[in-house]
């Protein structure tokens, strides 16, 4: 009979436990007890469903941010000959850049192929607004500049030996 008294009392205090873990959905609790000497008292409640908890954005370091977006917005001042206009908009462009870029990086830092695929979403539209604020010749320049940076050949500037049947060297004449 303690054992029975023990166990449901159990039940009820681990109610808001298992509430705790419950889905978002109605959760129906029931609960069995037997008074001394009485008919066992049965009850069932039923508890509204409550919203899933959502996971928080993370937020990147804001000095970290300002620091890298800052470096960028002043390499392009210098090399590219920025009018104080475009520096702004450089700037800005550059800020919510970098703070996608390092958000991302937190909240994708176990799944490298979901933040590979939002760092070059980030990147293209980054390129597109820059594009927009640039001069032509500027962003010819920036072009090539970046070009350099991440290795990426030129086609007018490819040289070397092809490799063979592929035409071009000096016996497929």
């Amino acid at each position: 009979m303690k054992v029975l008294l023990l166990s449901s009392l159990l039940a009820v205090a681990a109610a808001p436990a298992v509430l705790a873990q419950a889905p978002a959905r109605p959760t129906t609790v029931k609960t069995k007890t037997k008074p001394v000497g009485q008919a066992s008292v049965k009850t069932k409640t039923t508890v509204p469903a409550r919203p899933a908890p959502e996971e928080p954005m993370p937020v990147a370091d804001a000095a970290k941010v300002d620091a890298i977006s800052n470096g960028l917005t002043t390499n392009m001042q210098q090399n590219l000959g920025l009018t104080p206009q475009q520096t702004e908009k450089v700037r800005a462009i550059n800020r919510r850049s970098v703070d996608a870029v390092e958000s991302a990086r937190l909240r994708y830092k176990a799944d490298p192929r979901k933040l590979a695929g939002v760092v070059e979403t980030v990147g293209s539209s980054r390129l597109a607004a820059i594009k927009d604020v640039l001069t032509p010749q500027q962003f010819a320049k920036y072009q090539r500049k970046r070009e350099e940076k991440m290795g990426v050949p030129n086609v007018q500037g490819v040289q070397g030996t092809p490799p063979p049947g592929l035409g071009g060297g000096p016996g497929d004449q």
